[in-house]
């Protein structure tokens, strides 16, 4: 049964949990959406397993003039509301996300997990190419003309097959902490904090 996560995310927890799993969506909720899911899972005493968050890292090989406009634009971009509320401040907050869980009733285990797009990946860097200029279009900086030349530099080193992209994200797996009660049972049945 669908449910709206924006809404009704203590609802999706009802019931036979064992595990939550994210892809790809960390990076786009807000503060205060974030708390409710750390508040939830820590009390439910639940491990999560979050995939691919995006943490505001791009590296071009080779750079071309314009890489550092696009990706301020594009990491703008990523703050704006996606459903959630305004996401969190930085998409670098990949690594407050797991300091959060650290310091509450979760112990987090962050991996990098990062995109290594390369030469002969040519039909998914012109789609992520093609992306980031329509939301440096939507957010209007660079400049149009910026953003098409730009555009064209890009896409014609991916068609010499002389172009690499690195997008950075993390996984992360967080489990809960056991207190002295939970230690002492461990001895006859494994906790979710011993996986």
């Amino acid at each position: 049964m669908p449910v709206d996560l924006a809404h009704d995310l203590e609802a999706a927890l009802d019931g036979a949990v064992d595990l939550v799993t994210t892809t790809a969506l960390l990076d786009l909720v807000s503060e205060p959406w974030l708390d409710r899911l750390v508040t939830e899972i820590a009390a439910r005493r639940l491990p999560l397993y979050a995939a691919l968050s995006y943490d505001g890292r791009i590296v071009f090989d080779p750079p071309v003039p314009g890489d550092a406009a696009i990706m301020a634009a594009v990491n703008a971009h990523q703050r704006g509301d996606k459903g959630f509320g305004r996401a969190l401040e930085k998409p670098t907050a990949a690594g407050g996300r797991v300091a959060r869980f650290h310091g509450g009733r979760l112990r987090g285990h962050p991996r990098y997990a990062d995109w290594v797009i390369g030469p002969r990946d040519r039909d998914m860097q012109n789609e992520l190419l093609t992306g980031w200029a329509g939301a440096a279009r939507e957010r209007g900086s660079p400049p149009f003309n910026e953003t098409i030349a730009w555009l064209t530099r890009r896409r014609g080193l991916v068609a010499a097959g002389r172009s690499s992209i690195r997008v950075g994200h993390v996984d992360f797996f967080a489990s809960p902490i056991a207190n002295r009660r939970a230690d002492r049972s461990h001895r006859t049945a494994p906790s979710p904090s011993s996986w």
